[in-house]
């Protein structure tokens, strides 16, 4: 199982910008779909998380600007991310929870995608 995401880049405080991340190979479900961040010097944090029946948690810091969303029949999970803010810069780590067989969940991550603010 991969999860490749794609998206990052550089914008202005107040713009906007949508991550994807889409799970490829051999496996039952996906139980949850999310996006986990990481700013130079801190600890890695939840942004958004989805379940497969469409449940969304969201961080605090993000609620009302951050949108998740996930495409179940693609594997895919969407971060919509407006009125973006200079504290919001971090690599974004695509996360996934996802059953080989009908038994066991393993979790995955993808690649990071940097997102970088600017003032």
């Amino acid at each position: 199982v991969q999860l490749q995401a794609s998206g990052g880049g550089l914008v202005q405080a107040g713009g906007s910008l949508r991550l994807s991340c889409t799970a490829s190979g051999s496996f039952y479900i996906i139980d949850k779909m999310g996006w986990y961040r990481q700013a130079p010097g801190k600890q890695r944090e939840l942004v958004a998380s989805i379940i497969s029946g469409g449940r969304a948690n969201y961080a605090d810091s993000v609620k009302g600007r951050f949108t998740i969303s996930r495409d179940n029949a693609k594997n895919t999970v969407y971060l919509q991310m407006n009125s973006l803010k200079p504290e919001d810069t971090a690599v974004y780590y695509c996360n996934a929870v996802i059953r080989i067989t009908s038994i066991l969940p393993f979790e995955y991550w993808g690649q990071g995608t940097q997102v970088t603010v600017s003032s």
